[in-house]
């Protein structure tokens, strides 16, 4: 299990409809295509073995490595330094009308000597559909092709190609200053020659889209380089046909290393989207948080009427909803993690949080010029009609769990803010709505959040009715505005929460022993809920607290700058890699903490907190 590089060892690159995963050690070992949700061609991750990787790297294994991103950009440089040279791969995907969806993609990894002289080796070894289908090969003058039953790829270099078995090889030899490269390429035609000049235009073609696209950030705060590198992130991320954002690129990462808590998140959550809509309107992207508003807004009008809710937690990301759950028992998992799962059997759970989630993401869009037109408004007034009847039942809450449903107070806050921001949109701009009913509602939902929720004996809000167990994601009540951030009940549960479910500045969610799940075994801290917590703090006037545990936080992302879901006891980085929520959280907590800090403690920020 040591051959397996740690989750933190890696970054990312994709075109923004798929991504790749490159290791310190210049193996590409994820790699989907033609979309993020797609079979893998390299997935050596997931199995060393049986998985397939893509590898450039000095012949000799005497060396030292170095990772970045090439400055303002997505393009991943890994440095290979030996006594003899110093080369570098540099590793993109070409990006051209990304909102088009398309099967033909292409990754760049262009070669240099930078100083002295280096001898590298690269090793293509594609395993088709996980792993499970076989593959030739054809060699031809300009390249290679690879060629399964459903898919084909080619690879041309501008250093001479063989076939070894199914795989390809290539040795060659560079000095200082020389360039080359390979172009793998996920549809294949006429196989060009290809020359240095050809990858240098490719290289500084994706150079101008990344510079241009992060150069609209109107984000100038504190800490610019976590924030610009978490909003590269969140757009590697993205799929742009649909404007959908992945939870993460990766599925079965494990939570805990050997354990069972091991899903795939190659897909799109309601939640994660409507978080979304508050990172980037906090940068100055409209236009992206347009595309997911309209995103969300579509989905409300496919799911009218079913067990689980108008609307569905999670879809794939062309909106479609088949995510059946299956194993993929040939695979060994990250360093013997199993079960490898693909598809999410969550996916029909009742999650009473997202419709708050959603119309506080609606809510705060229009106040940024971004209005539902009629049909949207018409699904979203159905949406919160449907709501009034169905707030009260219990629900498997916002983590998913298999434990069975409960009366989550994290869902009745956000039914409550559903309500609120419903009747705070229809009466400003005057639309059609029983806002009679859904005030009543509303204020129902608030008594009795304040009447069950709150354990006396705890002195805290709590995860569900009829429980002392405490729940990280009570955080987010004095942020959308149901409870004062200095109120005594919530400064009571913030002690209560800081005594058991925080670690130095790291937070759990909640303690699975005390609130069984359904699942064997531990996890992690949770790096969303630790940035929910810097927030808390701020609000309620613990800003040094509250800054320094954000500084600590960000000596937890990985060596560029990118997080996982979870951190593990010794500071390492699990679950799946990188995650949207963790890199949206820390966003949103940047901006809110620069807001407190510029304004002094108690003051509402500009970016989630309701307004009059």
């Amino acid at each position: 299990m040591s051959t397996y590089p740690a989750i933190s060892d890696h970054g990312l690159i994709g075109d923004l409809q798929t991504s790749a995963l490159v290791s310190t050690d210049g193996t590409i070992d994820w790699f989907c295509t033609p979309r993020f949700d797609s079979p893998s061609v390299f997935a050596s991750l997931l199995d060393q073995e049986r998985g397939g990787r893509f590898r450039i790297a000095p012949s000799n294994d005497e060396h030292v490595t170095k990772q970045l991103y090439f400055p303002d950009t997505a393009i991943l440089i890994t440095r290979f330094m030996t006594p003899d040279g110093v080369g570098e791969v540099l590793d993109f995907m070409p990006i051209s009308k990304p909102e088009r969806a398309t099967p033909a993609h292409r990754i760049v990894r262009l070669v240099r000597v930078v100083r002295g002289e280096m001898e590298f080796l690269l090793e293509c070894e594609p395993r088709f559909d996980y792993g499970r289908a076989t593959h030739d090969i054809e060699a031809t003058e300009r390249g290679v092709i690879f060629r399964s039953k459903d898919q084909e790829l080619s690879l041309r270099g501008t250093v001479p190609l063989q076939a070894v078995g199914t795989d390809a090889r290539a040795t060659w030899h560079g000095r200082s200053g020389e360039i080359g490269g390979v172009v793998l390429e996920s549809v294949v035609g006429e196989l060009p020659g290809l020359q240095p000049g050809d990858v240098l235009d490719m290289f500084n073609a994706t150079v101008r889209f990344w510079r241009e696209w992060l150069g609209r950030s109107t984000y100038r705060g504190r800490w610019q380089e976590a924030v610009h590198r978490s909003a590269m992130t969140l757009k590697l991320m993205t799929y742009a046909p649909t404007g959908a954002l992945v939870a993460a690129p990766t599925t079965s990462l494990p939570e805990q290393l050997g354990g069972e808590r091991n899903w795939d998140y190659r897909f799109t959550w309601v939640r994660d989207s409507s978080f979304s809509v508050y990172a980037l309107l906090g940068l100055g992207y409209t236009d992206e948080a347009a595309a997911f508003g309209r995103w969300l807004v579509e989905r409300a009008t496919e799911r009218a009427g079913e067990a689980s809710g108008p609307l569905k937690i999670m879809s794939r990301i062309d909106g479609s909803a088949d995510l059946r759950e299956e194993t993929l028992d040939h695979l060994e998992g990250y360093r013997g993690s199993s079960p490898v799962r693909v598809g999410n059997g969550a996916s029909d759970q009742l999650q009473l949080d997202i419709y708050g989630e959603a119309m506080d993401s609606v809510d705060l869009a229009d106040r940024r010029g971004i209005t539902p037109a009629h049909d949207g408004w018409s699904h979203l007034s159905r949406i919160v009609d449907w709501l009034c009847d169905n707030w009260d039942r219990p629900d498997e809450g916002i983590w998913e769990t298999r434990g069975g449903q409960k009366d989550f107070v994290y869902g009745r806050v956000m039914s409550w803010v559903a309500m609120d921001r419903a009747l705070r949109l229809a009466e400003r701009r005057g639309r059609p709505a029983d806002v009679g009913r859904w005030r009543a509602t509303r204020d129902r939902i608030y008594a009795q959040v304040m009447e069950k929720g709150w354990n006396e004996e705890r002195a805290a809000f709590v995860q569900h009715y009829g429980s002392d167990v405490l729940d990280a994601s009570n955080l987010l009540m004095p942020l959308v505005g149901l409870i004062a951030p200095r109120d005594p009940m919530w400064l009571s549960t913030l002690d209560a929460i800081r005594g058991e479910l925080v670690s130095d500045s790291l937070v759990y969610r909640y303690d699975p022993g005390a609130s069984p799940d359904g699942l064997r075994g531990s996890e992690g801290t949770f790096s969303i809920c630790t940035f929910w917590y810097v927030d808390a703090l701020a609000r309620s006037g613990r800003l040094e607290e509250a800054r320094l545990t954000f500084e600590k936080m960000l000596t937890y992302g990985n060596h560029v700058g990118l997080y996982s879901e979870e951190i593990g006891p010794t500071g390492e980085q699990l679950g799946n890699f990188p995650q949207a929520f963790t890199h949206l959280s820390l966003i949103n907590a940047a901006m809110n903490l620069d807001f407190q800090l510029d304004h002094g403690p108690g003051w509402v920020d500009l970016v989630s907190a309701p307004t009059t």
